[in-house]
């Protein structure tokens, strides 16, 4: 992910810089260019692939996260009970129970930190195909309508000439298939 982003930090600036080139040359050469530009934020918010994404990670992470929560219910269970009847059990009794408590209490926390970091992986994996997805749509659409300079990250301001988020984000709505 870090990856792509600074690969699109560069294709940007890179972009920016040929802008400036082509502005500097165009008086001299009368150059007419399309220059188009997409809002990332708005794309990766609206396009339907996210919302399709989101549900597989659900699926995907359902029964996991069910059990998660049924060992804390059973933790705090144990913890209550402890609470309640720890003066009246016996010394070996409270100690076994004290040792079970936080046997459990160390097992879910190691349990968490491995979903979280299984869901974050598979987040990470899904956002990454979402751009991609995306990047590929802006080329076609670039390409399609014959576009010398298509901007998506890192962009600035661009007034409503020159974006075409509304236009890619179409394509993608027409490009998914649930």
């Amino acid at each position: 992910m870090v990856r792509l982003s600074k690969l699109y930090k560069l294709i940007a600036l890179g972009g920016v810089f040929l802008l400036g080139c082509v502005m500097v040359i165009a008086p001299a050469e009368a150059v007419d260019l399309k220059i188009g530009a997409v809002n990332a934020v708005k794309l990766l918010d609206e396009a339907p692939q996210k919302g399709a994404a989101l549900e597989r990670l659900k699926k995907e992470f359902e029964l996991r996260n069910r059990e998660l929560v049924a060992k804390q219910k059973e933790l705090r269970e144990l913890e209550d009970r402890f609470n309640r009847d720890a003066a009246i059990m016996s010394e070996a009794d409270r100690q076994a129970l004290e040792r079970d408590i936080l046997n459990q209490n160390r097992d879910l926390k190691r349990d968490q930190e491995i979903f979280r970091e299984d869901y974050n992986i598979r987040r990470n994996e899904e956002f990454r195909k979402l751009q991609e997805e995306i990047a590929k749509a802006i080329v076609s659409l670039a390409e399609r309508k014959k576009y010398d300079l298509v901007v998506y990250e890192g962009v600035i301001y661009a007034s409503d000439k020159v974006d075409i988020t509304a236009d890619v984000l179409k394509l993608l709505k027409s490009q998914y298939k649930p």
